[in-house]
């Protein structure tokens, strides 16, 4: 199968037609084209002085409500880390900066360029991005970021600066995400540490079903904040 070439036009090529988990390139990362994207199962995924890539993997990783776990080692660690402080939308210019410079495993650089960042800022601006903050002392320990469709978070990076401090904040997430009803949390591609959490993968095909079902729910739009039980 051919690997598209964007133009100015936002439409893409179907998903299901991605050579490899590569589907198209070029285009631009204005919000109707990321919006537009993620809508149909497909996400940038590229470093910096490439063009765009865009990407529709197979198998894709996700997680949903019901297989939600909490290992029992990482919930005594919860417990006893109760000096950390987690947020809602307080910090999401630092928590993306954070990820762009956390080291990534065989990789010497980073795929958040400063296009990337500058386009998420805007898509947050928006109401459609969201940043979880750990703080520990006033400082930033630790977080993550994604994006928010109907019924479905895409979840992009996480970073932390004190151990455990993205899981904490990822594991509250999940809980708040169950609450809202979230039914989809699209973790895009497999890894051990979102396996023991529960995370599985499903095919394609099966996804962008699953996809279509969240995205007929409304868009929890604008600033998140946790319940206030939470806190």
């Amino acid at each position: 199968m051919p690997v598209y070439l964007l133009g100015d036009e936002i439409l893409f090529p179907p998903a299901e037609e991605a050579e490899n988990g590569l589907l198209a390139v070029g285009g631009d990362l204005s919000p109707e084209r990321l919006l537009a994207a993620y809508s149909h199962g497909i996400f940038p995924w590229y470093s910096e002085g490439e063009p765009i890539l865009w990407h529709s993997p197979d198998p894709r990783f996700v997680l949903k409500p019901g297989w939600f776990r909490v290992p029992k080692r990482f919930e005594r660690t919860r417990r006893v880390k109760t000096e950390l402080r987690l947020t809602m939308d307080k910090a999401f210019d630092d928590v993306i900066d954070a990820c762009s410079r956390a080291p990534r495993p065989g990789q010497p650089g980073t795929w958040i360029t400063t296009e990337m960042k500058t386009a998420y800022a805007e898509i947050h601006r928006l109401g459609f991005a969201h940043s979880i903050e750990a703080w520990s002392e006033g400082e930033l320990a630790g977080g993550l970021y994604g994006v928010s469709l109907g019924g479905a978070f895409f979840g992009e990076s996480m970073f932390a600066r004190r151990s455990d401090a993205s899981k904490i904040a990822f594991v509250a997430l999940v809980e708040q995400l169950v609450k809202w009803k979230i039914d989809l949390i699209d973790c895009q591609v497999r890894t051990a540490h979102l396996a023991r959490f529960g995370a599985r993968s499903l095919s394609r095909s099966r996804y962008l079903e699953e996809l279509r079902r969240a995205l007929r729910k409304p868009t929890r739009r604008g600033r998140w904040r946790f319940d206030p039980q939470r806190m």
